[in-house]
């Protein structure tokens, strides 16, 4: 469908539709997770126009073997980025929606360089910049089964600050605040929903779900009701979970193996068996703390508002962590909607009623409040059984 662009009253590009260049570190593995987004958007009547610039960099030179072509001097390989972008931008103006997937920055032989070209980005005119993210243990096993790269597990946390960081400035240069998202890839769908809805409907409340991880492990019971919360606000919402990153669990791991005195531990990832070097796991401990804390208040400064479960302990206790604390109380001074679901008996503390927009005793008196204000069209029931559905594969580590 060719589109016509209509002027502003200050001269640049009305259309409608969409542009969204998504970036992600290599084992992120982008293509088959946008590939899904593609077919979600298609089953329900959207086109959308998908632009894969690594394979299109592969198809303009033939001659370069594959997973080498970081290996090219700079020059060739700025070459070929412009041709595939050069076409891209003669072709996109036909698709009311399009993805392009490509990277920020790479760090390779020739060190660490943009992966990009400032005018033909601002050519491109993206109304929406989102950098993929996952979990390391699941990056190190994508690298390991198709890529030929030596690598380390602070490598790809560096990798992945670096890329994150090159997409912003990115975003903030060609398109100005608010265009930035950081979304995880995880395993579970609601991911996949998270960026449709994104792209398609933008209008749709982002939230942030805040709830206790680490202290709530061992409680069968609790984890149903936090995982119940969690696919509710999902189904309703644009959520950007923190637990669709939980690789504090090789940590914990590796803590535990350490305990044993030994050295490494194995761990399921992607389906595959793996094997990881527990002194190594270590040396990155503060790396992985560190990027938890700085990734989970972003992504709360791309939210509208914050919904924090506090399920009640075995004796009564609240199950408020220092983490969801300092989550609310970074939503309070950024001045989101901060919105509390209180499930113990015991009235909750004035730092929390006096940051809060509103406590609810139950969430689904909370979707009641917010189907009230417009937020949400109808609600489904048939979420509010913990029974429901099955245990959410992460986020049990905090």
């Amino acid at each position: 469908m060719t589109r016509s662009a209509a002027s502003t009253l200050f001269g640049s590009e009305r259309r409608p539709g969409r542009r969204v260049v998504v970036t992600g570190q290599v084992g992120v593995d982008k293509k088959p997770f946008l590939e899904k987004v593609a077919a979600l958007a298609q089953s329900r009547g959207q086109a959308v126009k998908l632009y894969h610039v690594g394979d299109r960099m592969y198809a303009e030179a033939p001659d370069v073997r594959p997973g080498r072509i970081l290996d090219l001097s700079l020059e060739r390989l700025n070459t070929l980025r412009r041709a595939v972008f050069k076409d891209i931008l003669a072709d996109i103006g036909q698709h009311e929606y399009a993805l392009v997937n490509t990277h920020a920055a790479f760090r390779w032989k020739h060190g660490l360089f943009p992966a990009f070209d400032h005018d033909q980005m601002t050519a491109l005119g993206a109304d929406l910049y989102v950098v993929l993210v996952d979990n390391v243990d699941a990056v190190h096993e994508r690298l390991t089964r198709d890529h030929d790269v030596d690598h380390t597990l602070k490598d790809i946390l560096v990798w992945r600050e670096e890329e994150i960081l090159a997409t912003e400035i990115l975003a903030s240069a060609t398109r100005g605040h608010g265009c930035f998202y950081i979304v995880a890839r995880g395993i579970e769908d609601n991911t996949l929903e998270a960026l449709y809805r994104l792209i398609f409907k933008p209008d749709t409340k982002r939230v942030y779900p805040s709830f206790p991880m680490t202290h709530v492990m061992d409680l069968p019971e609790t984890l149903a009701e936090i995982d119940a919360f969690r696919r509710q606000l999902t189904e309703h919402f644009i959520t950007f979970d923190p637990g669709d990153l939980d690789e504090k669990r090789l940590l914990f791991e590796a803590g535990a193996a350490t305990q044993r005195g030994e050295r490494a531990i194995e761990v399921q990832v992607n389906g595959r068996s793996l094997h990881f070097d527990v002194g190594e796991i270590a040396s990155v401990a503060k790396d992985i703390d560190a990027q938890i804390y700085a990734r989970d208040f972003k992504l709360i400064d791309q939210s509208d508002m914050i919904v924090s479960f506090i399920p009640e302990l075995p004796g009564g206790k609240p199950g408020l962590s220092s983490g969801v604390e300092r989550e609310l109380q970074h939503a309070y001074e950024t001045t989101r909607e901060v919105y509390v679901v209180w499930r113990p008996a015991a009235a909750p503390s004035p730092f929390i009623t006096e940051t809060a927009t509103r406590v609810f005793s139950s969430t689904q008196e909370a979707l009641e409040h917010f189907h009230a204000k417009g937020y949400i069209r109808e609600l489904q029931q048939s979420l509010f059984d913990p029974r429901a559905g099955k245990p959410r594969e992460r986020g049990r580590f905090g």
